[in-house]
């Protein structure tokens, strides 16, 4: 918090088309048809909180377990990103390598959790849309144009005292008011690589009053620093 297998001439036409295929030599990957949807997400229920933070209103409870890697500081908050920990994938990714067609993350594959703290650092309420502040990583050496692939296991997420999602349940809609002072958390798990480079961009697009994205305040960031 699935389509049906294409054949890989017609996925590659297709992302020739929209220009997704890389310019390095391993495309895209596509969807594999045997991940879970991540639609059982909504249904899991928030690990407890960890550590002296105050929750948006909205959000679940803030958990930050784990080991700090670096902050990420925009003009009115700041993004703190935690390695939490490792463990066998127990079930497939969400893609497959388009000249295998094998899962990215095959079961049994190490996967690392991070963790986003995400903390309003201004006196000024920003509001927010349902892409809240959004934070990816990619690893330097990530043959795909696409993010990195990522497991969906709610079970494993709670063990890991990791939200998959930052929103709570039927919390309305948006814009989500983002208070001063207050935090919310939300992770992703990808392959586990130790010791490699990595980068991390964070992307903050406020909310117009309707709702919708308010691209002319976009704040984007990138950190570089190593998954340990």
């Amino acid at each position: 918090m699935m389509i049906s297998r294409i054949a890989a001439p017609l996925v590659l036409a297709a992302l020739l088309a929209t220009g997704l295929v890389a310019c390095s030599p391993a495309a895209d990957p596509k969807p594999n048809t045997s991940a879970e949807a991540p639609a059982e997400e909504e249904e899991e229920e928030a690990p407890e909180a960890n550590g002296d933070f105050t929750a948006a209103e909205w959000a679940k409870p803030v958990t930050n377990p784990g080991e700090l890697l670096t902050t990420v500081k925009g003009t009115n908050f700041q993004v703190d990103i935690y390695q939490v920990g490792t463990e066998e994938a127990s079930k497939t990714g969400q893609f497959v390598n388009p000249d295998d067609n094998k899962p990215i993350i095959a079961v049994g594959a190490e996967i690392v959790y991070v963790n986003y703290v995400v903390t309003n650092t201004s006196d000024a309420e920003i509001p927010l849309t349902y892409s809240i502040v959004d934070v990816s990583a990619r690893y330097a050496d990530w043959p795909y144009l696409q993010g990195m692939d990522s497991v969906v296991d709610s079970a494993a997420f709670e063990a890991m005292k990791v939200n998959s999602s930052a929103i709570a349940p039927n919390k309305g809609e948006a814009p989500f008011p983002f208070a001063p002072g207050t935090s919310f958390s939300y992770g992703q798990n990808f392959l586990y690589q130790a010791g490699s480079p990595i980068t991390f961009t964070v992307a903050l697009i406020p909310s117009l009053d309707n709702g919708d994205l308010d691209h002319d305040a976009k704040q984007e960031i990138k950190a570089d620093t190593k998954i340990k």
